[in-house]
């Protein structure tokens, strides 16, 4: 544990506190998702004087199950009977996440900006939360949140969020319906109305705040840096490509339930905190890069490589294999398992 202002641990009501919370917010997730499977409905409907068990959608599709016999009742009672248990278990959770978001912001347990509880939380009502990875600084809410310290703010300072999009997995935003029948920026909308895509970089949407989300994707194949359209809408995001986001999308993933100022929670998928320092460090290399960027990249790598080695010493940077062996040689380990920055001169950085 550090002995300055950099990594400071959470008091022990607020500690408790996340866990009560976070255990109340994951069966939550785990009622959606069982929900999800009496999402529509079963009736019964008279065809030519006999009756039959159709399932219906959301969408207003029909599937015919049977004419209605003992099997066929016996799948009605069940379906009901679990619908109904879904609802009741729902219902009574999100009355708990309530109560739990109170004593969050009473206890101050977190700090996560309030608007980016509320794009993970769209993400993830909307099917999305696979599709995109959060990189860049506020990763390190996660990472902090798992750890239970706070890091030095300096560390934290941004006014944007970067959503990596995984292209491999297809993302056909303009067939959606609900949160997406406007694309991304339609989503973004639905959240803050006040979003609008810069007229210059349209992989960006600004708020009336300030606040910024950009969308990046891989290089792929083709090495060109051209943004491409995420959607067939016309006024939708385009993404810009980011160089060796690859490493990113393929290191480990890490996902931890974060708490906003307001203390409402949502769950961040982001990168595995080893990745972060590497690809930190690789930034902070590029000649290309702004100085103060480069410097900010430096400090932000330095503190995740601290954090993990005073609370976090399950990740051992010997065991991520995904990052070329020019940018994996940047983290040495001594004889005591302390995991260090190697500076370019073969020196020791200190802590």
């Amino acid at each position: 544990m550090q002995n300055n202002l950099e990594i400071v641990d959470l008091p022990e009501d607020s500690i408790r506190q996340y866990i009560d919370a976070k255990s109340a917010f994951t069966a939550l997730e785990q009622a959606k998702l069982r929900a999800t499977e009496f999402r529509g409905g079963m009736v019964w409907k008279a065809v030519k004087g006999k009756e039959y068990l159709v399932r219906t959608t959301t969408r207003g599709g029909q599937t015919g199950l049977g004419a209605k016999n003992a099997e066929t009742e016996a799948i009605y009672k069940k379906f009901t009977a679990g619908k109904s248990r879904a609802a009741e278990l729902s219902s009574g959770l999100k009355q708990a996440a309530v109560k739990h978001q109170r004593l969050n912001r009473a206890l101050r347990v977190g700090r996560t900006p309030n608007i980016i509880i509320d794009i993970l939380l769209g993400l993830g009502d909307a099917g999305m939360s696979d599709k995109f990875t959060i990189i860049g600084t506020n990763a390190l809410y996660a990472y902090e949140t798992a750890a239970g310290v706070r890091l030095n703010e300096a560390h934290l300072a941004t006014r944007d969020i970067d959503l990596l999009w995984d292209n491999r997995k297809k993302l056909s935003l303009f067939t959606q319906e609900g949160a997406l029948v406007g694309g991304m920026l339609g989503f973004l909308q639905s959240i803050d109305s006040s979003f609008t895509l810069r007229d210059n970089q349209m992989y960006t949407a600004v708020n009336k705040d300030g606040y910024e989300v950009d969308i990046l994707r891989r290089m792929g194949r083709n090495s060109d840096a051209e943004p491409v359209r995420l959607s067939a809408l016309v006024d939708d995001f385009w993404v810009v490509k980011a160089r060796n986001a690859d490493w990113l999308l393929s290191a480990p993933k890490f996902s931890e339930v974060v708490v906003g100022i307001n203390g409402k929670m949502a769950r961040m998928n982001t990168v595995d905190p080893r990745a972060f320092a590497l690809f930190k460090l690789w930034m902070a290399d590029q000649s290309d890069r702004e100085s103060g960027k480069r410097i900010r990249d430096s400090s932000q790598a330095r503190i995740v490589v601290d954090l993990i080695n005073s609370h976090l010493p399950q990740y051992s940077f010997e065991d991520i294999k995904v990052f070329p062996s020019a940018v994996a040689d940047k983290i040495a380990i001594d004889s005591a398992g302390s995991q260090r920055i190697i500076k370019p001169s073969g020196s020791i950085e200190p802590t």
